[in-house]
C-alpha cells in the first residue's frame, strides 16, 4: 500500500435506508377511495341523518304521531300552519309546540313524518334484503351451472317484461284481506308490500351477479379448486361469493331507493298501509285533496322521499367506485 493511500481517511457510506411503509389493507384503500368521492360522502352523511331522525326522533319528540285530539282540542289544533309562516303571515294559526303544523284531524305533521319515515325505511330495507337474496341466488346458480343458465335467464326476462306496478296492485288487492286477518292490519300489509317489492325487484341483481360469476369461475384459483375435487357448494361459498360482494353491495343501496319509491307509490294510490298508519306515501295521499290550501303537507313528504333516494343513489355510486379495483387505484 502506498503512503498516499495510507494518509487518506476512510469514508463511511452516508446513505440511509428509508423505513418501509406499513402495508395497507384492502378496506383502507376502499375507505380512501370512498372519501375522495364527495357525492358519496354527502349521500352517506345525509342518509345517516335521515335514519337517525326517523329512528331516534319519535323517542325525543314530545308529540305522538297517532294522537287525534277530540272536543275543543280538535277545533283548536286542526289545520295549524308551520311556524315559519310567521315570516309572511303573522296572523296565521300556529303553535310553537307543532313546528310543522297539524293536519285536518289535528295530528302533528312532524311526528307523522318521523314515524312514516321509519316505516318507509323499514319496508325499503326488508324488501332490499329479500331482493338481494333472490337475485344473488338466481345469479350464482345461472352463472355457475351451465344447464340452469338458459332457464333462469328466461325466467328473469319474463319478470322484466311484466308490467310490475299493475301486477303489484292486483296482488295487493287479492292478498291484503287474508294477510290482514291472519297477521293484523299493519303487519299483514307490511309483509305483503315487502314480499311484492322483493319478488319483483331481484332481476337486475341476478343479471349483474351472473355476469361476474361467469368471469370468475374461469379464473385460475377456481380452476385449481375444481381440479382437486372441491365440491361446487364449497367453491361457490369460499371463492365465488366473496368476489361478487361488491356488485351485491351496490345493488343493495340502489334497491333501497327502488323499494322506497315503490312503497310510496302504493301508499299514494291507496293500496298501502291503513289511513291511521302514516308513511311518506300515505302522507302524500292524505294531503292531495287540500294541496292548494296547504301545499306544505305535500312538499315535506316529497322532499324527504327525494332526499332519501338521492342520498342512497350517491352512496351506491361511491361504493361502486370504491369497490372496483380498476377504479380504486386512480
Amino acid at each position: 500500500m502506498t503512503e498516499a493511500a495510507k494518509d487518506q481517511p476512510v469514508q463511511h457510506s452516508s446513505v440511509q435506508t428509508e423505513p418501509a411503509s406499513p402495508p395497507r389493507s384492502q378496506w383502507h384503500d376502499i375507505w380512501v377511495q370512498f372519501k375522495s368521492h364527495r357525492g358519496a360522502l354527502f349521500g352517506a352523511c345525509l342518509f345517516l341523518v335521515i335514519v337517525l331522525g326517523v329512528v331516534v326522533g319519535p323517542f325525543v319528540y314530545w308529540n305522538d304521531a297517532k294522537f287525534v285530539p277530540t272536543g275543543r282540542d280538535f277545533i283548536k289544533l286542526r289545520d295549524m300552519r308551520p311556524i315559519y309562516h310567521i315570516l309572511w303571515d303573522s296572523g296565521a294559526k300556529m303553535d310553537w309546540a307543532y313546528p310543522l303544523g297539524t293536519d285536518n284531524l289535528g295530528r302533528d305533521t312532524l311526528a307523522r313524518l318521523m314515524f312514516g319515515g321509519r316505516v318507509s325505511l323499514a319496508v325499503g330495507m326488508a324488501a332490499m334484503i329479500l331482493a338481494l337474496i333472490l337475485g344473488s341466488l338466481i345469479g350464482v346458480m345461472a352463472g355457475y351451472f351451465k344447464k340452469l343458465d338458459g332457464l333462469l335467464m328466461r325466467l328473469t326476462d319474463l319478470f322484466l317484461a311484466l308490467p310490475l306496478l299493475p301486477m303489484i296492485l292486483v296482488a295487493a288487492v287479492l292478498f291484503r284481506e287474508a294477510l290482514s286477518k291472519s297477521i293484523g292490519p299493519e303487519g299483514g300489509v307490511f309483509v305483503l308490500i315487502v314480499c311484492l317489492i322483493g319478488i319483483t325487484s331481484w332481476m337486475p341483481t341476478a343479471r349483474i351477479v351472473r355476469g361476474d360469476v361467469l368471469a370468475i369461475k374461469e379464473r385460475e384459483f377456481v380452476l385449481a379448486a375444481r381440479s382437486i375435487g372441491t365440491k361446487p357448494s364449497n367453491i361457490i361459498t369460499r371463492h365465488i361469493l366473496p368476489n361478487v360482494m361488491s356488485p351485491i353491495m351496490v345493488s343493495a343501496t340502489l334497491g333501497i331507493a327502488t323499494a322506497i319509491i315503490t312503497e310510496s307509490a302504493l301508499s299514494f294510490l291507496g293500496f298501502g298501509f291503513p289511513p291511521d298508519f302514516p308513511t311518506w306515501g300515505r302522507l302524500l295521499n292524505d294531503a292531495v285533496d287540500r294541496m292548494t290550501l296547504f301545499p306544505e303537507r305535500v312538499v315535506w313528504p316529497g322532499i324527504l322521499i327525494s332526499l332519501t333516494v338521492l342520498s342512497v343513489n350517491y352512496l351506491g355510486d361511491g361504493l361502486r367506485d370504491a369497490l372496483d379495483p380498476r377504479i380504486r387505484g386512480r
